[in-house]
Formats: C-alpha cells, structure tokens, sequence
C-alpha cells in the first residue's frame, strides 16, 4: 500500500485518518487522527456520528489517552508521530476516485457539485489532466456539511505549477467565482481558526495570507488548494535520510529559493541566518520546512523572515549534514515577513 498527502485512512476502529507526507516507515503509515467516532458527534455517515479534530496537540491528547500504541518515536524523524500499521488499515481513501466518482454521479449534493465545478475550473484553466486532480477532506470521506470547505488537490510538480499560475490570473480577474482572502473581514475569519494552532499577531498574519493564491472562497465556500509532488518525483524513501532534534530557536533569514513554497511539504532555502532566540546550532540552519499547508506560499525570494521552530541535523547515507527549521508541530511555531 502506497499512501501520500492528501489521502484519508480508516483503520479497524472506524477512526478516520489524514495522511501526512510523503514518506512512510515501511508497513506503516504517518497519519492523525481526523475524523472520530462519536455518539454526539456533529458529523454523520450512515448510522455512524463522527466528531471533526483540528488541533495537532488535541490530536496527540487522543492518542495518548485512546491508542498510545500508535504513537511511536520514530527514529528516523526523530519525532513522535502517529503510525499505523498497513494491517490495522481496512480502507484508503483516495482523491482522485473520489473525484472520479463525483463526475460519474448525476445527483451530487449541493457542496459535491462545487466541489467538481471547482474541479472544472483548475483542470480547464490550467490545462492539466483530469488524472492529476483529486478531492481531499470531508468530502473525501463523504462527512462533508454544506457548510464545508472545498479541498482539491493536485499532483505531479508540472501540473501544480501550471495550476498555481492559472489560479494567480484567475486571483486577478473579477469575475472570477474564486476569491482569495483579501479583505480584512475574510482574513479575520481565517485568523481566528487558525490562530488557535499558530499564534502570531493578525497584523503579521494578513501580510502573509492576503498574498496568497492556493486559498480563498468560491461561491462561498472556503477552499484551500494542495499542490503534491507524485510518487515518481519524491526521491526520498523512508531511511535515505536521519532527523536528529537539536533545539528549538528563532531565527532571522533571507529566503533564496522559494520554488518548493507551494508543495505539501514545502521547503524554503534560506542563507543570511541568524539565531534570534533559542538554541544556536553549531553549523548554519540552511532551510525551512514544514508538512502544513498552512506554511506554504508564505515568504519569496529576497525577502526576509522570521521564524520560530524545531531544528533538526539532517543526514543522507552518503553522510552529508544540514540543518533545517521544521514548522508547524507546535502552536509557537510561525514563520512571518521580517
């Protein structure tokens, strides 16, 4: 079994699962918890209720309390994640036939007819094949509200950068249905959600997120975009590489190559760094990096930034070093424009 961002796993005890990266220990997979079963939960499938979870540390405080035997200290990352055995896995939930199946459905719910249109509107702006185009989220798991977010997802480095280009010149027309968050009433919004998770002042978040493409509203649903690399283009397999926790710090970088920005996961190379607070390591924090999509997009070349994460020494088996800023596994994590 292959898994990749963007997917949805069940495992034997109906807890539905997201996917997170693209690198897998083998017969396991790095997934959190997403979609609960739950007596009085608000979501509904069948005859099962289910409850929504957002927040990474709400996710952690379930498994610890439900399924500690999921948690693992993963050696090679060199973190506590979230494992789940492939035996433990009774149903994988892919994107792109979730898609597939909303074309071939002549009676979608109101949300599920968006949700292709939507669909509609990448493949044929940015001219890219139906096969490279996938739905991810509630509506991936059919536990969808009509109050839901849209969350398409596109895969292969070609396509997605095809696609962030139409969705830059869709972003200026006006008579575009998609709508990125530019006033500040939207960004409020979206800062109040998110603000639980990442905690950074509002002034700083709107110089971040109003520039952004991959997010926004379309006929008044939220969307948000995630652009995935395919298998054939990752060429990190589980064990090419060691993640080793040296500290945690905050830093002040020049961001010199922001061409992986719009990936899940996304990298930013960096030089010009220097150690405002935290652990100062020996040797130079060379990239930023986070598996949220909540980072991507956020800084371009020339600019500088400051950020706040783990860092982690890096080693491939040819024993070459470097250390990188890894965001997003705690609320204190951000990266902002300096």
């Amino acid at each position: 079994m292959r898994f990749r961002e963007g997917d949805l796993v069940e495992d034997v005890n109906g807890i539905i699962f997201d996917v997170k990266g693209l690198v897998h220990p083998p017969n396991r997979v790095v997934a959190f918890p997403r979609f609960i079963p739950h007596a009085e939960g608000e979501r509904k499938r069948d005859s099962v209720r289910y409850s929504k979870v957002y927040a990474l540390s709400v996710r952690y405080g379930f498994l610890k309390e439900k399924f500690s035997e999921y948690l693992v200290q993963d050696e090679v990352f060199g973190e506590l994640l979230c494992e789940i055995p492939a035996d433990n896995i009774k149903r994988h939930y892919c994107p792109t036939e979730r898609l597939l199946e909303l074309r071939s459905n002549k009676h979608p719910d109101p949300l599920e007819k968006l949700a292709l249109e939507l669909a509609e509107t990448l493949k044929e702006s940015a001219n890219i094949p139906w096969n490279s185009i996938g739905v991810s989220g509630s509506i991936l798991a059919k536990l969808h509200t009509q109050t839901s977010d849209i969350d398409p997802i596109i895969y292969g480095a070609k396509n997605c950068r095809k696609a962030y280009a139409a969705l830059g010149a869709l972003a200026e027309d006006k008579k575009s249905p998609l709508k990125p968050y530019c006033t500040r009433a939207a960004l409020r919004k979206l800062f109040e959600f998110r603000s639980k998770d990442t905690r950074v002042s509002f002034e700083d978040f709107v110089r971040t997120e109003s520039r952004k493409v991959l997010q926004g509203t379309y006929e008044g649903h939220d969307y948000f975009i995630r652009c995935v690399k395919d298998r054939r283009e990752t060429r990190e397999r589980y064990g090419d590489v060691h993640y080793t926790n040296v500290g945690y710090a905050k830093i002040k970088a020049t961001v010199t190559d922001d061409s992986e920005a719009i990936f899940t996961p996304c990298t930013y190379k960096i030089e010009q760094t220097l150690t405002l607070e935290g652990t100062t390591p020996t040797g130079t924090i060379s990239e930023i990096v986070s598996f949220r999509g909540r980072f991507n997009e956020h800084a371009r070349n020339g600019e500088t930034v400051i950020a706040q994460g783990k860092i982690e020494r890096a080693q491939d088996k040819e024993g070459e070093e470097w250390l990188r800023l890894l965001l997003g596994n705690r609320p204190t994590d951000f990266m902002i424009l300096a």
